[in-house]
């Protein structure tokens, strides 16, 4: 069933264990024989394991025999070594085969998830806090992990020991098997129990772990802004009570597990008292040995710490049935802005594009575009210009499909936007924004960004194009220097110098660049108009400014206003009509004026 973002925040689960668990084994079809084959081994464990306390009850009825050979001890004895030693290596190798499959699913889970939440929308992404989604990749897959590579081996090996304990407890004396058996009813009921409530408990941890997360990681990326308000008590009282309330659950699991556990226990020396008081009256009886009345007790404690074990896995189990279906809401949540069935892929791009009728909402009914037309021609360039929330930045983001528009038509060389696939369309168009982010690694892995089909070469030159490389050269490792978190190490200008290497080495045949020359030094600036002077001569470019003298060149410019194109010309043709853009320009030339004679005086 499709899902939504906002089911990511619920604080109950709504999947069954039966469901979660058919779709956790669809991950480990690609890996049966590898776990068929530990499955093997694990029943070769089992075998060798229940075997001992046959060969030590052989042992403590023929010390009391009358013709007892020393020689015939040893001979238990090496039987025993022999078993143990047996099944340690078995259980040595079945580890190994286990933690590898178990790694090379959690891998494909990984995959798959970070895959799925590429292809999610813009839209999507601004509803939920980026550490909630940390957690379901890391967190939550890691949970998953210790079920692949721990519980379900474990589990059926516990299973099979009861079972095969309980068969062997059968054949040997069915009468203490019998009294056994009235325990047998409690574990069940304590079990039922205990599911209840420590999935709830673990529910309810998985839900406030991914809450501190997303806390931690929006705190600690807004921490200039925190110390510069001086607000660090403020957010670490916000911090304390959500860790307080993480505590709380963590505790609350704790405390359900910690009543299961001694209840087992207590049923485990429950059923020990009646083996010892039943099996001795069938020794004095003869019915039994002394050596059987042995291998009975050590039955029991087989019997019993399965199911303490069970316990415990069962502990995890929750845990990763929780996990599971985290990471199932964010694989079942439908990407917004998708393929269309018939969408094909846009093999040529002339560049045109054009907005016919477009009407356009976040919000249903507050309208940010309206009935917004106009159209770009082949290697154009086309300004837009505005008040903040005019919806200049609207317009860019629709080309390349971030929103789907409610009314309209968006075209591209005449075809329907939505009839292209969205990996040709935005392979086509290459955006340069004010907030310029950066990669960690190198300047020239964050200008290739993985695309090994781009040269050196073609770095060096498309820096050397936009200017970039003025700096760069400057730099002890050039084109191999590192680049810090977000490009924390470079200046504004530098970073947007970059964007520009960056899109202008995949050869859009659209570039979009929205405030790109905001906030930057005169100097830079300066280098940049030099770019994009160069860059209006390689294809079609669409320009969001906010600085006039920035678009004089444009063949075209938009003047939005409230979401509506109120004017639309050259430079010289909106200066003649001493329109808004007039207004606008008037009142920037005066600014600019002034503070250059407060600069020079």
């Amino acid at each position: 069933m499709p899902r939504t973002f906002g089911d990511i925040d619920k604080t109950n689960r709504t999947m069954s264990d039966m469901e979660i668990v058919k779709r956790l084994l669809i991950f480990v079809k690609p890996f049966l024989w590898p776990l068929f084959f530990a499955f093997v081994l694990v029943l070769g464990v089992v075998g060798l394991d229940l075997m001992g306390p046959l060969i030590l009850a052989s042992v403590i009825d023929y010390l009391g025999a009358d013709s007892m050979q020393f020689s015939q001890i040893l001979l238990y004895v090496g039987y025993y070594l022999i078993i143990m030693v047996v099944g340690s290596v078995i259980s040595y190798f079945q580890a190994i085969l286990l933690q590898t499959t178990g790694q090379k699913i959690i891998f494909n889970i990984r995959e798959k998830v970070f895959n799925h939440i590429e292809r999610l929308s813009i839209s999507q992404f601004n509803r939920i806090p980026i550490g909630k989604l940390v957690t379901r990749v890391t967190s939550d897959t890691d949970t998953l992990n210790q079920m692949y590579t721990d519980v379900i081996i474990n589990l059926f090996r516990n299973v099979i020991t009861i079972v095969v304990v309980f068969v062997i407890m059968f054949i040997k004396d069915f009468r203490l098997t019998l009294y056994i058996s009235a325990v047998v009813p409690f574990v069940f009921i304590a079990s039922v129990i205990f599911r209840k409530y420590s999935r709830e408990a673990y529910w309810k941890v998985r839900g406030n772990l991914s809450i501190i997360n997303a806390f931690l990681s929006e705190h600690l990326s807004g921490m200039k802004l925190i110390q510069i308000f001086n607000r660090e008590e403020k957010k670490y009282q916000n911090f304390k009570d959500q860790n307080l309330t993480l505590n709380k659950s963590y505790l609350r699991q704790t405390f359900t597990f910690a009543l299961y556990r001694p209840f087992m226990y207590m049923l485990f020396v429950v059923s020990l008292v009646i083996i010892l008081w039943a099996g001795s009256l069938e020794v004095l009886a003869g019915v039994i040995t002394y050596g059987m009345l042995f291998a009975f007790t050590q039955y029991i404690s087989k019997f019993f710490n399965p199911i303490q074990d069970l316990a415990e896995k069962f502990d995890v189990l929750q845990s990763a049935f929780t996990s599971g279906e985290r990471i199932f809401t964010i694989l079942d949540t439908v990407p917004i802005v998708k393929d269309s069935v018939d969408a094909t892929d846009l093999e040529t791009f002339q560049g045109e594009i054009e907005f016919k009728n477009v009407w356009f909402a976040y919000n249903e009914g507050d309208w940010v575009l309206r009935d917004v037309s106009f159209r770009v021609r082949p290697k154009e360039t086309m300004a837009i210009v505005g008040a903040t929330g005019s919806g200049k930045t609207t317009i860019i983001s629709l080309i390349v499909r971030n929103y789907d528009i409610q009314k309209g038509q968006i075209l591209i060389d005449g075809r329907d936007i939505r009839s292209i696939t969205l990996d040709s369309l935005r392979a086509k168009v290459g955006q340069m924004l004010q907030d310029v982010f950066l990669f960690s690694g190198t300047i020239s892995s964050n200008i290739r960004l993985r695309n090994e089909d781009i040269s050196d070469q073609e770095i060096v030159d498309a820096c050397h194009y936009v200017n970039a490389d003025r700096f760069i050269e400057k730099l002890d490792q050039k084109y191999e220097d590192p680049v810090r978190e977000r490009g924390n190490n470079f200046s504004a200008g530098q970073r947007q110098l970059l964007s520009f290497a960056r899109t202008l080495v995949h050869k859009p045949s659209v570039m979009i660049l929205d405030e790109a020359t905001a906030n930057i030094d005169t100097e830079t600036e300066e280098w940049i108009q030099e770019s994009l002077h160069k860059m209006m001569n390689i294809s079609t470019m669409i320009i969001v400014a906010h600085r006039l003298s920035t678009i004089q060149h444009a063949d075209k410019i938009l003047v939005m206003q409230k979401g509506k194109i109120i004017e639309e010309g050259n430079h010289q043709e909106l200066l003649k009509q001493k329109g808004h853009y007039y207004q606008l320009y008037r009142l920037q030339y005066d600014k600019e004026h002034l503070l250059t004679e407060n600069a020079t005086s």
